[in-house]
């Protein structure tokens, strides 16, 4: 009896833990499993309880002792919690970092970070509006700064394009070309340069600045890249006055022959699908569809239009006018009331901003409403698109790649009992006005396309640059 509790005793003693201690000195109670076991009959976790208990009673006391005690006794630490997992008071003090020794958390610092945070999300929100549409391109301020070399002539042309003020993919591919013929006139090749060479990167500058306004059209990039080639190709010999000369002939041409003479050859064609008494229906404004329809009715045909328009350019409004001076009866609606005039439609007559290599067709917002239900009221849908707004890329959707039209007032004219300036709808922090420029039309829903090389099936739009001699 005496011998068992003489080795009990010596079990105990020797198994004690020396270093489980608190900040006090004092020994904790050990585990019942650290009693009744020896070290080597332990298990695994239980041993690495154990070293995590003398670590962290290890790491309490070297911290007691440098930290400065408010009070000579601190009741969280001088008391350890009895318990399996030994004392709670260091561990707490060491692992929270606004506590101090004995006093509770600082709940000023707690609830100003979430303050703080809050108003850098809302600060941010306001600022990038909304994100699923950011990577549409943004019309820059009128006011923004030209960078490098940049022409006179360039800057005007980019405040016009950034104000929308000249619209179209012909109008624009026109305005740029004139007034490059201008700052090839104006450009005189440094010593020890070639023209063909330096030009070149003369007008890059020009071409990066009126990106920088608004996004380069279809059209602009096609002409650009032919001009880029003619330059590449001028003669070294040729004096500099004459080779400036032949580039603008070269440009001249470019525009005649591209744009003025195949809008010609598209009118002769198209104004043969509008027959007497037919309903011709076209969406927003078009200038080949414009002269296509002021073609016919010189020509003697009797026939009627339906302008289609949207907010917030309503630029059926242009066509309307001029439709209207030249004696043609006319009807103007909004694109919500497209359903309730389809059915009467004969032919639906739209322009297009780009043509792609599947058949598609980028153009102004809307126009692919116009066409998927003419589609579905046995309508058919003529396209009329230069060759020069093709592309050789393939596009699915309007969203990969697109612009913002400029905001507009929607409520410009109605109601009558309240200010115009009560009425504008303009960005606010909850508010984000978005406007795509274009949208797509499948070619599933296009009868034919109308080009001066020929009337083209939708599937059969990749063959225009073999038409052409792989020109475009």
């Amino acid at each position: 009896m005496t011998r068992t509790i003489v080795m009990s005793s010596i079990s105990h003693r020797h198994f004690r833990a020396p270093s489980q201690t608190d900040g006090t000195g004092q020994n904790d109670p050990p585990t019942a499993g650290a009693a009744q076991k020896p070290q080597k009959q332990l298990t695994k976790a239980e041993r690495r309880e154990l070293q995590e208990r003398q670590r962290a009673a290890k790491a309490a006391q070297t911290g007691s002792s440098t930290v400065k005690q408010p009070r000579p006794t601190a009741p969280a630490s001088s008391h350890p919690k009895k318990g399996g997992k030994g004392s709670e008071g260091p561990v707490q003090g060491r692992g929270s970092p606004s506590t101090g020794p004995s006093g509770p958390p600082n709940k000023s610092t707690k609830e100003s970070k979430p303050t703080a945070a809050t108003a850098a999300e809302e600060a941010a929100g306001r600022s990038r509006g909304l994100r699923i549409f950011s990577h549409f391109a943004l019309q820059k301020s009128v006011g923004h700064v030209a960078k490098g070399d940049v022409h006179p002539a360039i800057v005007r042309l980019g405040l016009m394009f950034a104000e929308f003020k000249i619209c179209g993919a012909n109008a624009r591919s026109i305005a740029t070309l004139s007034v490059f013929k201008r700052v090839i006139q104006d450009y005189t090749t440094p010593a020890n340069n070639t023209l063909s060479r330096h030009l070149m990167t003369h007008l890059s500058v020009q071409i990066s600045h009126l990106v920088s306004a608004r996004p380069m059209s279809v059209t602009m990039g096609n002409a650009i890249r032919q001009l880029k080639l003619e330059i590449s190709g001028s003669d070294i010999d040729l004096p500099e006055q004459d080779a400036k000369d032949a580039l603008c002939g070269k440009i001249d041409n470019y525009i005649r022959d591209r744009i003025i003479i195949a809008d010609q050859v598209i009118q002769e064609t198209a104004m043969k699908k509008i027959h007497d008494g037919d309903v011709v229906l076209t969406y927003a404004r078009s200038s080949i569809v414009q002269k296509v329809l002021l073609e016919a009715w010189a020509g003697g045909t009797q026939f009627s239009v339906i302008v289609v328009d949207s907010r917030p350019m309503l630029e059926g409004k242009r066509l309307l006018s001029t439709l209207a001076a030249a004696a043609i009866p006319c009807t103007y609606l909004l694109l919500p009331a497209l359903g309730c005039v389809i059915s009467e439609v004969s032919i639906v007559l739209v322009g297009a901003h780009s043509i792609h290599s599947n058949g598609a067709i980028f153009s102004r917002a809307g126009t692919a409403l116009v066409a998927m239900m003419a589609k579905q009221h046995s309508v058919p849908v003529v396209v009329c698109c230069e060759t020069y707004k093709f592309s050789e890329g393939v596009r699915l959707d309007s969203f990969t790649k697109n612009e913002l039209a400029p905001p507009g007032d929607p409520f410009s004219s109605f109601p009558r009992n309240r200010s115009p300036g009560s009425l504008v709808i303009q960005n606010q922090p909850n508010l984000e006005i978005l406007n795509p420029l274009y949208d797509l039309t499948p070619p599933s829903s296009i009868t034919a396309v109308v080009t001066e090389a020929g009337v083209i099936p939708p599937d059969a739009i990749s063959s225009i640059p073999l038409a052409l001699g792989r020109l475009v």
